[in-house]
C-alpha cells in the first residue's frame, strides 16, 4: 500500500508542475504510435511562428509581402521554423528579417493546428531594439514594416489575422491564461499529454492513469488525418469503450508545451501537455432514436481496460485549481483549423 499510495502522490506533482506551466521529460508513447511517424521539419510537419506587437498607442505591427502570390499585401511577421530552431528564436529571426525589430516573446497567446503537419503558435512580443524595415531595405524577406492603427485601410494577404490582433489586445487588457512560454524538453513525435478529468456531482476530480510501467497520466500520438488533440479521443476510445459515445471529450487548453528542435528528425516533436474534460452527453436516446430521461451515477464511466485506472484527487489545493481551469478554461487555448 505505501508505494501505491508513493505513486498516486507522485503523479499529483506531475499534474502540479504541468499546470503551474513546467513540462515533464516525455519517457514513452501510451497510445498512436504505431500511427505517427517521428516528426521531421521539412519533411511531415511544418511549424509556423506569428509575432502580435502593439506600440504605446496599440498599433500592430504589420509587414508588407514580398513574395509573388501575395505581393505588397500586409501581414503579421510570420513565417517557418527552420532545422534546428526553438520556436522563440525562429520568432525572432522572423520579426528581424521581415520588420527590422529585435524582440522577445511576452507570450504565447493562441495555438492553431490542422493536424500534426501543420501548427501556428502565435506569441504576444514586444520590441526590444531594432528600427522599423524601410522599403529601401526592401528584400527577398518582406517590402517594409509598418505600425497599423487598424482604422486605416490596408490590403491584407488574409483576415484570420484580424482575430489574432484582438486576442493580443484583449491579453494585453486582461490576461486570461497565465504566462505561457515553450518548455525546452525534447519530443520526437506531436504528441498529447494528457490531465484527463472527470467531475463528479459533488465537485470531487477524477484524474484518469496508465498503470504500467508506473503509474503516470496518458501519452498519446498525433494521426495525420485528424486534429492534434484526437489523440484524447483515441485514449478514451481504449480506456472506456462501451461509454465513449456517451461522452463529449473537451480539449480545453494547454498548461505548457515542450519543444526542443535542436536534433533534426529526432527532437522536432511537440508535446501539448493539455487539460481534457470528460463530460457525459445528458441528451440520451433510446433505439428509435428517441430522447430519453438522462440517468447518471455521477461517477466517472467505469474503466474497462485494464491498463487504466480512475485516480480521485486527494489533495485539496491541487482539486480546487483543477476545478478553476476547468470552469474558467484560464489556459493556453488550442484551436483545430479542421
Amino acid at each position: 500500500m505505501e508505494v501505491a499510495a508513493e505513486e498516486w502522490r507522485q503523479v499529483e506533482e506531475q499534474v502540479e508542475r504541468l499546470l503551474s506551466g513546467q513540462g515533464s521529460e516525455v519517457t514513452g508513447c501510451d497510445v498512436g504510435l504505431e500511427q505517427s511517424k517521428p516528426a521531421t521539419l521539412r519533411k511531415n510537419v511544418t511549424y509556423i511562428v506569428c509575432a502580435v506587437i502593439f506600440n504605446d498607442k496599440e498599433e500592430v505591427l504589420m509587414v508588407q509581402e514580398a513574395k509573388q502570390d501575395c505581393y505588397k499585401q500586409w501581414y503579421l511577421p510570420a513565417g517557418r521554423v527552420e532545422v534546428g530552431e526553438s520556436l522563440e528564436e525562429a520568432l525572432r529571426r522572423e520579426v528581424k528579417e521581415e520588420a527590422g525589430f529585435d524582440c522577445e516573446p511576452i507570450t504565447l497567446l493562441l495555438i492553431q493546428e490542422q493536424g500534426p503537419q501543420w501548427i501556428r503558435f502565435i506569441f504576444l512580443a514586444q520590441v526590444t531594439g531594432g528600427s522599423l524595415k524601410s522599403l529601401s531595405a526592401a528584400d527577398q524577406e518582406s517590402l517594409q514594416a509598418s505600425w497599423w492603427d487598424r482604422q486605416s485601410v490596408l490590403h491584407l494577404r488574409g483576415r484570420d489575422i484580424l482575430r489574432l490582433i484582438e486576442c493580443g489586445l484583449k491579453y494585453r487588457q486582461d490576461p486570461w491564461h497565465p504566462v505561457t512560454l515553450p518548455v525546452d524538453l525534447s519530443c520526437r513525435h506531436v504528441l498529447q499529454r494528457l490531465v484527463l478529468v472527470f467531475t463528479d456531482t459533488e465537485e470531487q476530480i477524477w484524474v484518469l492513469l496508465i498503470k504500467a510501467p508506473v503509474l503516470h497520466l496518458p501519452t498519446a500520438a498525433a494521426v495525420k488525418t485528424h486534429a492534434v488533440t484526437w489523440a484524447t479521443n483515441m485514449v478514451v476510445q481504449e480506456a472506456m469503450p462501451s461509454a465513449y459515445y456517451d461522452q463529449d471529450v473537451n480539449t480545453l487548453g494547454v498548461f505548457s508545451l515542450q519543444h526542443n528542435g535542436r536534433q533534426h528528425g529526432k527532437t522536432d516533436g511537440v508535446c501539448f501537455n493539455t487539460l481534457v474534460a470528460l463530460v457525459p452527453d445528458r441528451v440520451q436516446r433510446n433505439e428509435d432514436g428517441e430522447k430519453v430521461e438522462w440517468t447518471g451515477t455521477g461517477l466517472p464511466p467505469p474503466v474497462e481496460n485494464p491498463r487504466y485506472v480512475w485516480h480521485k484527487i486527494q489533495k485539496q489545493t491541487l482539486r480546487e485549481k483543477l476545478l478553476e481551469k476547468t470552469k474558467n478554461t484560464s489556459i493556453l487555448p488550442v484551436h483545430s483549423l479542421y
